[in-house]
């Protein structure tokens, strides 16, 4: 028993608050990994063990959980610190832009690339806290930018937006094609 309280010895440090939280978050999402791995990637019979396909992520994936374990197990054995949970609402408020980005991603093909984008710009510049016409002027000509860039220059293929079938024949055709 001596000899593991030693090893626990190596692994106590300074926690800061919330820590134990985000070594747990970060468990769980390795272990989510490490579940779905045998899905995600294949081994091909009569390669070697390096030029596997499956044989870098599944290095990756363990070397994450290993340090995630280890991570935990530091933070179980440190003193805790006062303040877990201010700080666990402080990281989770940058969730509110992720749920933003998954609204512009799932409103693209209702609206289109260019008016997603648009608005998308404009209403994060909104709750940012930019109330003056300059920061609004920029924000759209971000987005326009954006927008040529991928389908003008890039052509990437975006999702015609539903939106424009009820645009003129002469007017679709133009949006479905650049906007």
């Amino acid at each position: 028993m001596s000899r593991l309280r030693s090893y626990l010895d190596v692994l106590q440090r300074e926690r800061p608050p919330g820590d134990l939280v985000f070594a747990l978050g970060f468990l769980a999402f390795c272990l989510f990994l490490f579940a779905n791995l045998g899905e995600e990637v294949e081994w091909v019979s009569g390669m070697g063990l390096v030029s596997q396909p499956a044989f870098w992520p599944t290095v990756s994936v363990l070397g994450m959980l290993l340090f995630a374990i280890l991570h935990v197990c530091g933070s179980l054995v440190s003193p805790r610190t006062p303040g877990r949970l201010q700080e666990t609402v402080f990281w989770m408020r940058s969730l509110e832009y992720v749920a933003y980005l998954l609204v512009y991603v799932w409103s693209v093909p209702f609206l289109g690339y260019l008016p997603a984008t648009v608005l998308f710009s404009l209403l994060v510049t909104f709750r940012l806290g930019y109330r003056k016409p300059v920061a609004y002027g920029a924000a759209l000509l971000f987005a326009i930018s954006v927008v040529l860039i991928f389908k003008s220059i890039l052509q990437v293929n975006m999702p015609v937006g539903e939106l424009y079938e009820h645009l003129p024949a002469s007017l679709r055709r133009f949006a479905m094609s650049y906007l």
